[in-house]
Protein backbone atom coordinates (compact mmCIF):
# COMPACT_ATOMS: atom_id res chain seq x y z
CA UNK A 1 0.00 0.00 0.00
CA UNK A 2 3.19 2.28 0.83
CA UNK A 3 4.29 1.82 -2.68
CA UNK A 4 1.23 3.32 -3.80
CA UNK A 5 1.21 6.36 -2.73
CA UNK A 6 4.81 6.79 -3.68
CA UNK A 7 3.40 9.22 -6.35
CA UNK A 8 1.15 11.10 -4.39
CA UNK A 9 4.09 14.50 -3.63
CA UNK A 10 4.30 14.57 -7.63
CA UNK A 11 0.73 14.86 -8.22
CA UNK A 12 0.15 16.78 -5.60
CA UNK A 13 2.88 19.39 -6.96
CA UNK A 14 1.33 18.86 -10.60
CA UNK A 15 -2.14 19.41 -9.81
CA UNK A 16 -1.72 22.58 -7.37
CA UNK A 17 0.22 24.18 -10.07
CA UNK A 18 -2.27 23.38 -12.33
CA UNK A 19 -5.15 24.49 -10.46
CA UNK A 20 -2.63 27.90 -10.29
CA UNK A 21 -2.30 27.42 -14.11
CA UNK A 22 -6.37 27.23 -14.58
CA UNK A 23 -6.55 30.30 -12.10
CA UNK A 24 -4.07 32.90 -13.67
CA UNK A 25 -5.21 32.01 -17.61
CA UNK A 26 -9.12 32.39 -15.76
CA UNK A 27 -7.72 35.90 -14.51
CA UNK A 28 -5.91 36.79 -17.65
CA UNK A 29 -9.49 35.76 -19.96
CA UNK A 30 -11.90 37.76 -18.01
CA UNK A 31 -9.97 40.76 -17.79
CA UNK A 32 -9.19 40.57 -21.70
CA UNK A 33 -12.65 40.18 -22.65
CA UNK A 34 -15.27 42.95 -22.52
CA UNK A 35 -17.92 41.20 -21.36
CA UNK A 36 -18.36 40.25 -17.61
CA UNK A 37 -18.74 36.47 -17.94
CA UNK A 38 -19.46 35.71 -14.20
CA UNK A 39 -22.25 38.43 -14.65
CA UNK A 40 -23.86 37.29 -17.69
CA UNK A 41 -23.46 33.62 -16.88
CA UNK A 42 -25.47 33.80 -13.63
CA UNK A 43 -28.64 35.36 -15.81
CA UNK A 44 -28.21 32.52 -17.59
CA UNK A 45 -26.73 33.67 -21.09
CA UNK A 46 -26.07 30.55 -22.98
CA UNK A 47 -24.08 32.62 -25.60
CA UNK A 48 -21.61 33.66 -22.67
CA UNK A 49 -21.22 29.81 -21.05
CA UNK A 50 -20.57 28.79 -24.61
CA UNK A 51 -17.74 31.11 -25.22
CA UNK A 52 -16.33 30.87 -21.71
CA UNK A 53 -16.71 27.44 -20.90
CA UNK A 54 -15.02 26.85 -24.68
CA UNK A 55 -11.99 28.70 -23.51
CA UNK A 56 -11.85 27.08 -20.00
CA UNK A 57 -12.07 23.71 -22.19
CA UNK A 58 -9.72 24.74 -24.81
CA UNK A 59 -6.95 25.54 -22.15
CA UNK A 60 -7.77 22.55 -19.90
CA UNK A 61 -6.33 20.01 -22.84
CA UNK A 62 -3.12 21.60 -23.19
CA UNK A 63 -2.67 22.14 -19.62
CA UNK A 64 -3.71 18.56 -19.39
CA UNK A 65 -1.14 17.45 -21.87
CA UNK A 66 1.64 19.52 -20.47
CA UNK A 67 1.02 17.45 -17.26
CA UNK A 68 1.78 14.72 -18.92
CA UNK A 69 4.75 15.06 -21.16
CA UNK A 70 6.66 17.76 -19.25
CA UNK A 71 9.87 16.57 -17.18
CA UNK A 72 9.48 18.56 -14.64
CA UNK A 73 7.40 20.78 -12.77
CA UNK A 74 9.44 23.78 -13.62
CA UNK A 75 8.77 22.21 -17.53
CA UNK A 76 4.96 22.21 -16.75
CA UNK A 77 4.75 25.74 -15.64
CA UNK A 78 6.80 27.15 -18.47
CA UNK A 79 4.45 24.81 -20.92
CA UNK A 80 1.11 26.02 -18.78
CA UNK A 81 2.00 29.40 -19.68
CA UNK A 82 2.67 28.98 -23.22
CA UNK A 83 -1.23 27.14 -23.33
CA UNK A 84 -2.22 30.32 -21.67
CA UNK A 85 -0.70 32.87 -24.39
CA UNK A 86 -2.10 30.60 -27.38
CA UNK A 87 -5.82 30.90 -25.66
CA UNK A 88 -5.13 34.43 -25.05
CA UNK A 89 -4.03 34.54 -29.80
CA UNK A 90 -6.97 32.05 -29.74
CA UNK A 91 -9.46 34.93 -28.31
CA UNK A 92 -8.01 37.19 -30.52
CA UNK A 93 -8.49 35.48 -33.58
CA UNK A 94 -12.11 34.70 -32.66
CA UNK A 95 -12.43 38.65 -31.96
CA UNK A 96 -11.39 39.32 -35.21
CA UNK A 97 -13.36 37.10 -37.84
CA UNK A 98 -16.37 37.63 -36.14
CA UNK A 99 -17.28 41.34 -36.02
CA UNK A 100 -19.35 42.85 -32.55
CA UNK A 101 -18.13 39.57 -31.05
CA UNK A 102 -18.68 41.12 -27.35
CA UNK A 103 -21.80 42.96 -28.01
CA UNK A 104 -22.95 39.49 -29.49
CA UNK A 105 -21.86 37.66 -26.78
CA UNK A 106 -23.72 40.06 -23.96
CA UNK A 107 -27.14 40.34 -26.10
CA UNK A 108 -27.08 36.30 -26.40
CA UNK A 109 -26.25 35.33 -29.55
CA UNK A 110 -25.41 31.58 -29.14
CA UNK A 111 -24.29 31.69 -32.49
CA UNK A 112 -21.61 34.36 -31.41
CA UNK A 113 -20.90 32.23 -28.33
CA UNK A 114 -20.21 29.33 -30.35
CA UNK A 115 -17.97 30.84 -32.76
CA UNK A 116 -16.03 32.08 -29.94
CA UNK A 117 -16.11 28.68 -27.99
CA UNK A 118 -15.44 26.41 -30.70
CA UNK A 119 -12.25 28.47 -31.66
CA UNK A 120 -10.75 28.30 -28.90
CA UNK A 121 -11.43 24.81 -28.58
CA UNK A 122 -9.67 23.78 -31.86
CA UNK A 123 -6.87 26.08 -30.92
CA UNK A 124 -6.04 24.25 -27.79
CA UNK A 125 -6.82 20.92 -29.51
CA UNK A 126 -4.03 21.57 -31.70
CA UNK A 127 -2.41 23.12 -29.23
CA UNK A 128 -2.46 19.96 -26.70
CA UNK A 129 -1.23 17.61 -29.35
CA UNK A 130 1.82 20.40 -29.98
CA UNK A 131 2.59 19.80 -26.73
CA UNK A 132 3.17 16.08 -27.28
CA UNK A 133 6.52 14.78 -27.72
Amino acid sequence: MINSLAGLPAFLSYFVVGLAAFGIFTLVYTRLTPQREAQLIREGNLAAVTAFLGALVGFSLPLASAAANSVSILDYAVWAFVGILVQVLAYFIANATMTGLHEKITAGNVAAGLWGGGLALIIGILNAACMTY
